[in-house]
């Protein structure tokens, strides 16, 4: 028959088994989040280089819409973002650029999430552009953020061209007795409390006249 010293020498072995294998566990973890760390120091290191690259662009475009945009830069463990608030009478427009990575630090990412509200007509709401962490190319960050700037503008300006959008925004010219939008107008005159909005100063003194005329 077996010796309970034998039974209780099996024991321990088990429990020194599973005591070494959460040893073994524990040290993978720890390079495992050394490793990372690591990562996230050589991503941040990215993302200040690849500040030479970006800010340029975003304050030349932040520049072309002046007192229309407000800018709101923001800056979290990695990540990197700026948020545009676009002001226009014809729906809310939040265009928001960042660069984070991804959950293994393997990647640098970058995001173009735009917003209009009310949505009435078809635009490309995100785009994503996603590099290796060893191999950024600083010519194709470049070149995306070119592009997705464009097309920011572009959808901005269909916005402005957009029926749906300006229908609640169209005036007529009292002397043309044409239809714009009032953004478009050449020319306005307030009076009484009231706007008169012309397609330029030549209708603007045609009525001008005729009202004194009138008198």
């Amino acid at each position: 028959m077996p010796k309970v010293e034998e039974l209780l020498s099996r024991i321990d072995k088990e429990f020194s088994a599973v005591e070494d294998r959460i040893k073994k566990t524990q040290s993978q973890q720890m390079d495992v989040y050394r490793s990372r760390q690591d990562r996230l120091a050589k991503f941040e290191e990215i993302l200040n280089h690849l500040r030479d690259v970006w800010r340029p662009r975003l304050e030349a475009f932040a520049k072309r819409f002046g007192d229309r945009v407000k800018v709101t830069p923001s800056t979290k463990p990695a990540e990197r973002a700026a948020t545009y608030e676009f002001q226009t009478d014809l729906a809310h427009v939040q265009l928001r650029l960042s660069a984070t990575t991804d959950q293994e630090v393997q990647q640098v990412v970058l995001n173009y999430d735009l917003q209009i509200m009310p949505i009435l007509m078809k635009y490309e709401r995100h785009a994503e552009l996603s590099l290796p962490l060893d191999a950024v190319d600083d010519e194709k960050v470049a070149q995306w953020i070119d592009d997705r700037l464009v097309q920011f503008v572009q959808s901005y300006l269909s916005l402005h061209e957009n029926q749906y959008y300006l229908k609640e925004h169209m005036v007529e010219d009292p002397i043309a007795h044409v239809r714009f939008p009032k953004f478009a107008a050449g020319a306005k005159l307030e009076s009484e409390g009231q706007t008169t909005y012309f397609i330029g100063e030549e209708t603007l003194r045609a009525f001008k006249e005729q009202r004194a005329t009138a008198k």
